[in-house]
């Protein structure tokens, strides 16, 4: 897979692409990277790639000259590119979107600056338009990174176990459950035992009621509308039997 990065900050990404996941795909050639300074793509002795916004108003907007031209650049006449703008008036970027992403070729990434792109780039030149988060950074790159990441690590053979990707948080609409690592015991806490068990039954088990009750406590928007298991829904009725308990002896003692 292919990212083509533009940005007026192409230094920016020299210290992520040398680390980690992503330096390991990049060594084993899963991924290739190719970041295009916009400005190479500006007029003049400057290079300038930003000016006044017509209406008036605070801020500069990038020029649509020096972004069409790196574009094309990017592009090089590639059915398979792929131009995503990363603003905050994008879609929510999401796992699920990271998942649709991976599946393809060429991803070109724009990283805006100042009050955003020249609207015109917008309407004609891009195909998605994407957001990490409802705030505003700088710029795009640290955006761009985030989406690098998150789609480099959904690819066959860039992590290190074949299911390590399949039981992230989202990648089946719930968080991960709790994980644990040496010591056995830390500060009077210990493992579960089921974990030191060598049941792999018990353990799965085990595993897919910590991912359900740390989804209900912590980010229960993500269980609207989720389908839930036989299994699943076997564990809810439980806890639904053991909270009507709790509930009804409350009320004997009142």
């Amino acid at each position: 897979m292919k990212f083509s990065i533009l940005t007026i900050f192409p230094d920016m990404f020299a210290g992520f692409f040398e680390h980690g996941i992503i330096r390991r795909a990049i060594e084993r050639e899963l991924i290739h990277t190719d970041i295009l300074d916009i400005r190479d793509h500006a007029a003049g002795r400057h290079r300038v790639t930003d000016d006044r916004p017509f209406g008036g108003g605070d801020g500069m907007v990038m020029k649509p000259d020096p972004l069409a031209g790196a574009i094309r650049k990017a592009a090089d006449r590639d059915p398979d590119a792929v131009i995503v703008h990363l603003t905050p008036q994008g879609r929510v970027f999401d796992q699920k979107t990271a998942r649709a992403l991976s599946e393809k070729a060429h991803l070109v990434l724009i990283c805006g600056r100042y009050e955003g792109i020249d609207e015109r780039i917008c309407e004609t030149q891009v195909d998605y338009e994407l957001s990490i988060g409802d705030f505003v950074l700088t710029g795009g790159e640290l955006a761009a990174m985030v989406v690098v990441d998150a789609v480099t690590r959904l690819l066959p053979g860039a992590l290190g176990g074949d299911t390590s990707a399949e039981t992230d948080s989202f990648a089946d609409q719930l968080l991960a459950h709790a994980q644990y690592t040496r010591p056995r015991v830390f500060e009077d806490q210990a493992v579960p035992d089921v974990l030191l068990s060598g049941n792999h039954r018990e353990i799965e088990i085990w595993r897919r009621k910590s991912a359900l009750i740390r989804t209900l406590l912590k980010r229960p928007d993500l269980l609207e509308g989720y389908s839930l298991t036989q299994e699943e829904l076997d564990l809810c009725r439980q806890w639904q039997n053991r909270l009507n308990r709790l509930i009804e002896n409350q009320g004997d003692k009142r």
